[in-house]
């Protein structure tokens, strides 16, 4: 914990016993290791009361109203990182690949969009020109035959990779560029565009970020993706996109200041 920059790292174990805390629940064997070190940490005192430089986070937690989750999958695994907005108080965080931890740090609503794209290291695109035209569309099947044979360090031009995958030769060099895939989801309660069930709202949107072959937006299957939804023969299309466009997307993701007003109320 630095108290001086109001930071923390913490684990999905440590955030579940400040929860269990905070409700005055009681506290699986399973966590005992992660309360130890909160209480190493000073975090939690004693008596099991959390600390009070923790207000802010811990009831931000407890009552969110507006998660935004951002999966990258790059060569070094896979981050989870995201954004968590209440009432009075927003929360980023951040970890590495390979870290059980994440960085907590307090955040400002006017920054949130610059957060969410800095975690996905949107950049300014290295090709002069964007066609936004472009697409490429296949299978998932296909998708999934070119990675292994990839991943399998084949050296094949990219006709031969794509004949024997099944797949289209663009494909093959896009991804031959790929730097990382990213998946950004917000899940919120609000009124304009809350389902007719009543269940939170959710957006999303997938990117393949491929160095000079520019970035490219997967329209399908379109996110938010359902388990189960997906198989081998589902179609998938990606579009050339920009920075620029992006960016925009992901304002968009996120609820405006009405609907966060009537979410609250």
């Amino acid at each position: 914990m630095d108290i001086a920059r109001r930071r923390l790292r913490l684990s999905d174990s440590h955030i579940s016993v400040l929860g269990l805390l905070a409700e005055e629940g009681r506290l699986p064997q399973e966590l005992a290791t992660a309360k130890r070190e909160l209480v190493t940490a000073g975090i939690i005192d004693g008596e099991d009361k959390i600390v009070a430089e923790l207000y802010p986070l811990v009831s931000t937690l407890m009552v969110p109203r507006v998660i935004a989750q951002v999966e990258l999958s790059g060569p070094r695994g896979t981050t989870r990182s995201g954004a968590v907005v209440g009432d009075d108080f927003l929360f980023t965080h951040e970890n590495w690949p390979g870290d059980t931890e994440s960085e907590y740090v307090p955040a400002e609503p006017g920054t949130l969009v610059w957060g969410l794209a800095r975690m996905v290291g949107l950049h300014r695109d290295l090709t002069a020109e964007t066609d936004s035209a472009e697409e490429i569309t296949t299978t998932m099947g296909a998708f999934n035959r070119v990675v292994e044979r990839m991943e399998a360090s084949a050296l094949d031009e990219p006709q031969a990779m794509a004949g024997d995958a099944g797949a289209p030769p663009r494909l093959v060099e896009v991804l031959a560029q790929l730097n990382c895939m990213w998946r950004m989801t917000v899940v919120w309660h609000g009124s304009a565009r809350l389902p007719a069930d009543g269940n939170p709202a959710v957006s999303g949107l997938a990117v393949w970020d491929c160095g000079l072959e520019g970035y490219w937006l997967r329209e399908l299957p379109a996110e938010p993706v359902a388990d189960g939804r997906v198989n081998s023969e589902s179609v998938l299309r990606v579009r050339r996109t920009s920075a620029e466009q992006l960016w925009r997307m992901i304002t968009d993701l996120l609820p405006s200041g009405d609907e966060l007003r009537a979410a609250k109320t």
